[in-house]
């Protein structure tokens, strides 16, 4: 995980544009948030200002929806995402096909220096990559740089911060449960 971490120093020109972006995004799902779920047409165009480009026919996502970027996000093909999701995306988010993401999700890429003389310094971002035909349960938490092997199936409430193997079940009293058939 610690390989993959990347520190964002504060006033900096690359923070200030994540500050910026960030702000436009906010902006978007706040929009995206409040229209009725009838219009799908100004709910694809939102999603697609917000990823930065076409939401790709085959993905379905309900809202409400959170993040805090958007152009860090991939989906894989036939991804569902359920409703009140939260993706800060800062650090890049891979959702692999097939996967399937209960109500509640939230996938965090970004956090602080965990030293307290560095935590003011800017933040720190690591990916979060869920690889292909996972399920995740309703209101799981993903911290930065955890890597969700395929196949594999984390339980409602889990808080996941290590890599989980592929075709593996997790949940949040026991961790690792078994390996998938």
């Amino acid at each position: 995980m610690t390989d993959r971490m990347h520190l964002i120093p504060r006033r900096t020109p690359e923070s200030r544009a994540v500050v910026e972006r960030v702000q436009t995004v906010l902006d978007l799902t706040s929009r995206l948030n409040v229209l009725p779920y009838s219009d799908a047409e100004g709910r694809t165009a939102l999603l697609s200002a917000i990823l930065g480009r076409p939401l790709p026919s085959d993905v379905t996502i309900y809202p409400p929806f959170y993040c805090d970027h958007g152009l860090a996000i991939s989906f894989g093909a036939n991804v569902f995402v359920n409703q009140n999701c939260s993706f800060y995306d800062i650090g890049g988010i891979t959702i692999g096909d097939r996967t399937m993401i209960g109500p509640g999700v939230t996938l965090s890429t970004a956090g602080h220096p965990v030293a307290p003389d560095a935590r003011h310094d800017g933040i720190t971002t690591a990916p979060i990559v869920v690889e292909e035909d996972v399920w995740i349960g309703a209101n799981v938490t993903v911290a930065p740089g955890v890597t969700i092997g395929r196949g594999s199936v984390i339980g409602a409430g889990a808080v996941i911060a290590k890599d989980v193997a592929a075709n593996t079940v997790v949940t949040s009293g026991s961790q690792v449960v078994r390996k998938v058939l």
